[in-house]
């Protein structure tokens, strides 16, 4: 995959140390699109403004001291690759993230089965709780009590996880998660960082401009004919992706990345 120019700089000048790699979260998030099982995700452009500003990419972001929820599943050390609390802890931001960003909610009352999910969360009582995770004034954690519901993150699945390249000064380790929009919710534009969201199926995204894992990971979603082979698909997303850079004699570079397969 070629280098953008100052991404090409970047890897050019770099000598060292690498930054550390800050824990992420990012949530790919589906819907069905037609009869046949096709479906579409959730892609927000980045406001100029930003880090990575114009460049198209799903809901997510840092994980926060606070992101530790408890959680339905018990194996999330196991398939995310690190401790019990820092696991919780990138489930907490997955689902924060995507409140944020996209205002929905995994979620269900605390009192009910499985089966049971919240329903419209675009209320003006409900953004003002969303905003009020957005500024840190409540956790995550505090939300669902106060509402009496619990996390879904069973609706959460572990997809890929990949580290930023060495010499980008700014480093993430992030976890990618697969969603499926809940049926009583609507993805909006609230973030605050982007100036265009969309949805549109993982082939037709190919003309947008996208850092290296938000492209892999459309192109592994096109290969998927609906959202149940999908979610029967078993994903490593505990092995991190590291990409490489290849420096050519001619001045110009190629990123590499290892190929992933499913387990």
């Amino acid at each position: 995959m070629p280098l953008p120019a100052a991404m090409l700089q970047r890897a050019r000048d770099f000598t060292g140390p690498a930054a550390p790699a800050r824990p992420a979260a990012t949530v790919v998030l589906l819907r069905g699109g037609d009869a046949a099982g096709a479906f579409d995700v959730y892609v927000l452009r980045r406001a100029t403004t930003m880090v990575f500003g114009g460049v198209h990419a799903f809901p997510g972001g840092g994980v926060d001291r606070d992101d530790l929820p408890q959680t339905i599943n018990q194996d999330w050390p196991e398939r995310l690759g690190v401790p019990e609390a820092e696991a919780k802890a990138v489930v907490g931001a997955a689902a924060r993230e995507l409140f944020e960003e996209a205002g929905v909610l995994l979620a269900g009352p605390v009192e009910t089965g499985d089966d049971d999910l919240v329903g419209d969360v675009s209320g003006a009582d409900w953004e003002a709780d969303r905003l009020a995770v957005q500024r840190r004034e409540l956790t995550m954690t505090e939300l669902l009590a106060k509402r009496g519901l619990r996390l879904r993150d069973d609706l959460l699945l572990p997809w890929a996880r990949w580290i930023t390249p060495e010499f980008e000064p700014k480093r993430f380790d992030t976890w990618f998660f697969v969603a499926v929009l809940p049926p009583a919710q609507t993805a909006r534009d609230v973030s605050g960082e982007a100036d265009r969201t969309m949805w549109i199926s993982p082939a037709d995204a190919n003309g947008l401009a996208m850092l290296p894992p938000t492209r892999v990971m459309l192109d592994e979603l096109s290969a998927y004919r609906s959202i149940s082979e999908v979610w029967r698909a078993q994903r490593d997303a505990a092995a991190p992706v590291m990409p490489r850079v290849e420096l050519a004699e001619d001045g110009g570079a190629v990123l590499t990345i290892p190929s992933r397969s499913d387990r």
